[in-house]
């Protein structure tokens, strides 16, 4: 994107400074958010994936807000450490949500050791640390098993989601959302020549459920090796090798009329989705519209 489109997608220096003053205030308001009521536990624990830290806690933590309030069955919030989720930043997430689970950076580092131990799988090991989203798959499912959903955090539901609701409660294959466009970072012609089954277009993880035990990890390193051998690195390498990995499934899709990726500057001013996923220049409508719904619903609620 060129600077002088981002300047106008961000909104001139007024905006930009609104945008930013009002992530900090979405911070302020993070801090100062009354203690969560738990709900009633469900037959079969209900848990959401998040892949957090310093930069982002707050998010994470009015994406589980908007979400809980329309379940009247307890959600857990598992928290993946990215690294800097320090002990204060865990504090601040379950002053609010008690109930919520962490898997701290040494949790993590011990369960991949065991699972995708360095001299057998040094390339995603090295691409943790290239490109950190690709945390999604090895620091969630290496050597874990069941069903996961993850949303990432800067992400907010301002209706119901019953499609997510019912998801949840019983999930049966992948699921993910639909993106304004496809991107992979790869070209067809690769990721065709990778895999023997269709792959599915504009597929977007901020919503992603997978069943730990069933991620191919030899596979994903090959597949991760020819990629980066053949075109080099790109940002978009982990929603990749996702459409791979979601390649001749029966997959379950968000709604995209109803979960939408790049939210307008209206609509984050006057939401009709049920789920805006903030995306790009769409964090001009999310710092400084989007959250403050939630933050108002938080206060009527107490």
């Amino acid at each position: 994107m060129s600077t002088v489109k981002q300047s106008i997608q961000e909104g001139g220096p007024l905006e930009q400074w609104r945008t930013r003053r009002g992530k900090e205030e979405m911070i302020e308001a993070a801090e100062q958010l009354p203690e969560m009521a738990p709900p009633p536990p469900p037959p079969e624990p209900m848990k959401v994936h998040f892949l957090t830290g310093s930069d982002h806690w707050y998010q994470s933590l009015f994406c589980f807000l908007s979400l809980q309030r329309f379940c009247d069955d307890r959600i857990i919030p598992v928290l993946y450490s990215d690294g800097s989720l320090s002990e204060s930043y865990r504090e601040k997430f379950q002053r609010v949500v008690p109930w919520a689970e962490i898997q701290t950076i040494d949790d993590i580092k011990d369960r991949l050791n065991d699972a995708l131990p360095k001299s057998q799988y040094s390339l995603l090991r090295e691409w943790r640390h290239i490109q950190p989203l690709t945390r999604k798959i090895t620091d969630l499912h290496a050597g874990e098993e069941g069903w996961k959903l993850l949303l990432d955090s800067d992400m907010l539901f301002f209706r119901k989601p019953q499609f997510l609701i019912d998801y949840l409660r019983q999930p049966e294959s992948p699921c993910y959302m639909v993106d304004i466009d496809t991107h992979y970072g790869y070209s067809p012609q690769l990721r065709y020549r990778l895999v023997d089954s269709p792959i599915p277009e504009a597929v977007n993880i901020g919503i992603f459920g997978l069943k730990s035990d069933e991620v191919d990890f030899d596979q994903l390193q090959k597949w991760l090796q020819i990629m980066v051998k053949e075109e080099g690195s790109s940002y978009n390498i982990t929603q990749g090798l996702s459409s791979l990995i979601f390649a001749g499934r029966d997959c379950e899709v968000a709604p995209p009329g109803e979960y939408v990726v790049l939210p307008s500057l209206e609509e984050g001013k006057s939401p009709s989705a049920t789920l805006h996923h903030y995306v790009a220049e769409s964090k001009r409508a999310y710092f400084q519209h989007g959250w403050r719904h939630i933050q108002k619903q938080a206060a009527h609620a107490d």
